[in-house]
C-alpha cells in the first residue's frame, strides 16, 4: 500500500486557552485534490499553515512525503519541507522591487542553487503556463490582482513542490478576476498535482476536487467525495453551511 504524501494524525493547536484545531487527522495521497471548506474560524487556514510549519502544532504528528516533521523542527528540516510544499496565500506576497520574472526565479536560484540561466528558463516556462508570458518584465504594482496571484502560483511551482497549498487564493480579488486564478488551479488539478485548497468557491470545489473536507470549530466533521457531499451532506452543520453558501 502506497504511503500518503501527507499524513496528519490527531493534530491539535491552541492560541492561549482557545483551541483552534482539535485532534485533526487527514491523509492525502499523491494526486489527490482536497478542497477544505467550512465557516470562517473553522481552523482551515491554520491547518494549511501547520502543514507548511508556518504555525507549529502542539500535539499530534505530521508526516510529509514520508518524513516526520517535528513541532520543533530546525531550519534545515523546515527548508526541506518548504521545498516540497508550495503555498499560495490570500495576499500575493510578491517582492515589490522585483519583476514578475525575477520573483519566480528567486527561489530556484537562492534555495535550490540553480544557475541563473536555468532559473530564468524555468521562470519563463511558468509565466507562459499561467498565461503571463508577455508580463515578465512588469513589477507587481503594474499588474492586476489576478495577474499578481498567477505570478505567486508560478513562484510556488518554480520550486517543483510535491504538494501545493492554496489558502483562499481568490478571496482578495475583485469578482471579475477570480476566474483567471481558478482556471490556473483547475489546470493543475487536471494534471493531478497534489493539492489542498481552502476555498469558499463551492462550485469550483465541486468541479476540481476528488475529496471534500468539511471543517467547523477546529475539527473535521465530514469527509466525502464531492457529489455525495454536495447532494446530501451527512453532518447537519455541513448541511446548514451548504444551504447558505449555495443560495
Amino acid at each position: 500500500m502506497t504511503s500518503p504524501i501527507l499524513d496528519l494524525d490527531r493534530i491539535s493547536k491552541r492560541y492561549g486557552d482557545v483551541p483552534v484545531l482539535r485532534e485533526v487527522s487527514l491523509r492525502v495521497n499523491e494526486g489527490d485534490v482536497v478542497a477544505i471548506v467550512g465557516p470562517s474560524g473553522a481552523g482551515k487556514s491554520t491547518l494549511l499553515r501547520i502543514v507548511n510549519q508556518l504555525e507549529r502544532h502542539q500535539s499530534g504528528s505530521l508526516r510529509v512525503d514520508g518524513e516526520e516533521i517535528s513541532a520543533t523542527a530546525g531550519n534545515r528540516q523546515l527548508a526541506r519541507l518548504r521545498a516540497r510544499v508550495g503555498m499560495v496565500f490570500q495576499s500575493f506576497n510578491l517582492w515589490q522591487h522585483l519583476t514578475a520574472l525575477q520573483n519566480i526565479m528567486e527561489g530556484p536560484r537562492t534555495v535550490l542553487r540553480l544557475p541563473a540561466h536555468e532559473s530564468r528558463q524555468r521562470a519563463l516556462e511558468l509565466l507562459d503556463r499561467v498565461g503571463l508570458a508577455a508580463f515578465g518584465d512588469k513589477y507587481p504594482g503594474q499588474l492586476s490582482g489576478g495577474q499578481q496571484q498567477r505570478v505567486a502560483i508560478a513562484r510556488a511551482l518554480a520550486m517543483r513542490p510535491r504538494v501545493m497549498l492554496f489558502d483562499e487564493a481568490t478571496s482578495a480579488l475583485d469578482p471579475a478576476l477570480v476566474g483567471e486564478v481558478l482556471a490556473v488551479i483547475g489546470a493543475l488539478a487536471a494534471e493531478r498535482m497534489t493539492m489542498l485548497i481552502v476555498t469558499h468557491e463551492m462550485r469550483f470545489a465541486r468541479q476540481v476536487a476528488n475529496r471534500i473536507v468539511f471543517m467547523a470549530d477546529g475539527a473535521i466533521l465530514e469527509e466525502a467525495a464531492p457529489e455525495p457531499f454536495f447532494a446530501a451532506p451527512a453532518h447537519p452543520v455541513a448541511a446548514s453551511f451548504l444551504s447558505k453558501m449555495l443560495r
